[in-house]
């Protein structure tokens, strides 16, 4: 008996010889629908245990309105004006790139590498603004005392708003210098860049500084900010403070509880991963449009797979934009 083996159409794009496309889809799109799902899923996991970590410490985890508000040149409080900017661009992206697909399909290879271009542009906006903000999340920008038992204490003006310690903290004459086997003790090396103040240092300046107070992580529900203490009350809270904690990082957070740092790096890395893949590919496929590939095949059907490759990305941070910055 002679074997039927299914050879592709190239004229087609599709498969032949092995019954009807499913779905009517050629099955390099429902490869990238396989992926797609399989990825969503993996998405869904890492943003479901971030929101079963801030239901379980719902009364303590960093608000965001008070950790993401820089804006690039500026100086001032911007709650969320950035990354909404970013959010926008994302999406932008997405309507740029339907465009290039609606371009391929009347065979307008002009249109098609413009539309490709600009889809490229905003990516790169995104993922360049993405790690700017990465820099001022880890660099930090106001500083906090860790305390015995990991929590962090912050400072903050009469008015409530957040105080820096450069504002208000007198810096002591010794210099400070990271253990090293050169200058320090044997097998004792300091985890990164020494805090330019030490904690007696912080101490003092708030006692000298009446007009400062003590906030800590706990967030009162009714008014959706953080306890404020009492001067008695916050000169208890440092004695107990250990270290000097400037900006976040996998170990210790400025903002409050480390998991929100943890997760920050990991969910946002992950899909900031995502879209430097997305432009890798996108690039590859604009310059197969400038020379032609795709004309010469009759068809832009990668640029439809490509499409939904990118479409995913701009939703799964549309999820992520929610579950970090507005819930």
């Amino acid at each position: 008996m002679e074997a039927t083996i299914a050879t592709p159409d190239v004229n087609k794009g599709a498969w032949t010889g092995g019954g009807k496309e499913p779905l009517g889809a050629s099955y390099g799109k429902m490869m990238m629908w396989f992926f797609i799902v399989s990825d969503a899923l993996t998405f869904s996991g890492f943003l479901v245990s971030y929101g079963l970590m801030r239901f379980k410490f719902f009364d303590s985890w960093p608000i965001a309105d008070e950790v993401f508000t820089h804006v690039p040149f500026t100086h001032g409080h911007y709650p969320m004006y950035y990354v909404a900017f970013m959010t926008f661009i994302l999406i932008f992206s997405s309507v740029t790139m339907v465009l290039a697909v609606d371009a391929g399909h009347q065979m307008k290879k002009s249109k098609v590498s413009l539309y490709m271009l600009l889809t490229i542009i905003g990516g790169l906006i995104f993922l360049g603004s993405q790690a700017w903000e990465w820099k001022n999340f880890i660099g930090g920008t106001y500083g906090a005392l860790q305390l015995q038992d990991g929590k962090i204490v912050q400072f903050v003006n009469a008015e409530g708003h957040q105080v820096a310690l450069k504002d208000f903290v007198v810096k002591s004459n010794s210099e400070r210098v990271p253990h090293t086997r050169s200058n320090g003790l044997w097998f004792v090396k300091d985890a990164g860049a020494v805090p330019e103040f030490t904690v007696s240092d912080v101490v003092k300046s708030f006692k000298a500084n009446p007009e400062i107070n003590l906030r800590t992580e706990q967030v009162d529900l009714a008014t959706k900010k953080k306890v404020i203490l009492s001067r008695a009350e916050a000169n208890k809270f440092l004695a107990k403070a250990t270290d000097v904690v400037k900006g976040a990082n996998l170990k210790v957070n400025e903002y409050g509880k480390t998991l929100f740092a943890d997760f920050f790096f990991f969910i946002t890395g992950f899909h900031g991963f995502h879209v430097f893949s997305g432009i890798m590919i996108n690039i590859i496929i604009f310059f197969n449009v400038i020379i032609g590939t795709y004309e010469r095949r009759g068809h832009y059907e990668m640029i439809e797979k490509v499409g939904l490759y990118w479409h995913f990305v701009d939703l799964v941070w549309v999820f992520v934009f929610t579950f970090f910055y507005l819930v």
